[in-house]
């Protein structure tokens, strides 16, 4: 199903796009002929994509496409063999993982990665480090600058939580929580960082549909009330056609299609790389 609210492309610079309501400020994300090689192996190669400030956007493609990979150049756990990725107008060639999510990238990934035996509280203050103002020795010896900011990590903490429901379970430990709820829980974490761009890998991964719904549901929310972009990469059809504004199609680590949702359900080459050229529409993905 595609999003009701599907708004007209327009390209700001060859090969890109930007939804219309996006052009009157410079995007938050510019990658630039970018790829990676393994060995003799090319993985991805000239990747270029550029993300509105507010912009939903989608990267799929079949299985091994290269869709974690671009995930993984974006924010440095891979250092890409060529190209260039601008984050909000910087230049993260020099930067480590640290410094990317500093910068303002966070991400969730494929296999929830959360500290299961730490309550739920704890695991989101853990991604508010960016923001704790004391040093080693106020933590060490407890002094009223530790105070001060473990109380205010508590109240943002709880804030974050809130949004999403979850202020009830802040005591629980997250290796108790239902699978929904660890998912919730992650993406809670990774806005703890104050991301400008949220990179979201298989979110509705292992989601029933009512849970999946929920889902699409806060996405619209982060976007809405944090005011950043959101790049996802989802097998879930359903759920990329609903949400998304622009869709990027990656195949053997090369882009096939850029464009709006009801666009990509359309494009013949989209169509082959799912299902083969019997196919006549994209479909979930096994």
């Amino acid at each position: 199903m595609a999003n009701d609210k599907e708004q007209k492309l327009v390209r700001v610079q060859s090969p890109n796009f930007l939804p219309e309501k996006e052009l009157k400020n410079a995007p938050i994300l510019e990658v630039s002929h970018l790829g990676i090689d393994f060995g003799g192996l090319t993985a991805v190669d000239d990747f270029n994509m550029v993300v509105g400030q507010t912009e939903i956007c989608g990267l799929i493609g079949p299985n091994g496409a290269g869709k974690t990979t671009v995930f993984n150049m974006l924010t440095k756990v891979y250092q890409p063999s060529r190209g260039t990725i601008m984050l909000a107008g910087k230049d993260t060639h020099s930067m480590n993982t640290i410094q990317v999510n500093q910068a303002g990238i966070a991400r969730t990934f494929q296999n929830i990665r959360l500290f299961d035996k730490l309550t739920v509280e704890d695991n989101v203050k853990i991604g508010l480090h960016n923001s704790i103002n004391y040093g080693m020795f106020e933590g060490i010896f407890r002094l009223p600058g530790y105070w001060k900011e473990e109380k205010k990590s508590h109240e943002k903490a709880l804030e974050l939580l809130s949004l999403f429901d979850m202020q009830d379970l802040a005591n629980d430990y997250a290796g108790s929580l239902p699978y929904g709820a660890q998912r919730r829980l992650e993406i809670v974490r990774a806005l703890a960082t104050n991301p400008k761009l949220l990179l979201l890998d298989e979110p509705a991964a292992g989601m029933n549909p009512s849970e999946t719904q929920e889902l699409m549901d806060n996405i619209r929310k982060i976007r809405d009330v944090f005011g950043i972009a959101v790049l996802l990469i989802e097998h879930d059809m359903n759920l990329v056609m609903g949400i998304c504004e622009k869709i990027v199609v990656l195949n053997f680590g090369k882009i096939i299609a850029k464009g709006t949702p009801s666009e990509i359900q359309s494009n013949p080459e989209v169509i082959e790389a799912y299902l083969g050229k019997a196919a006549t529409t994209p479909g979930k993905e096994a």
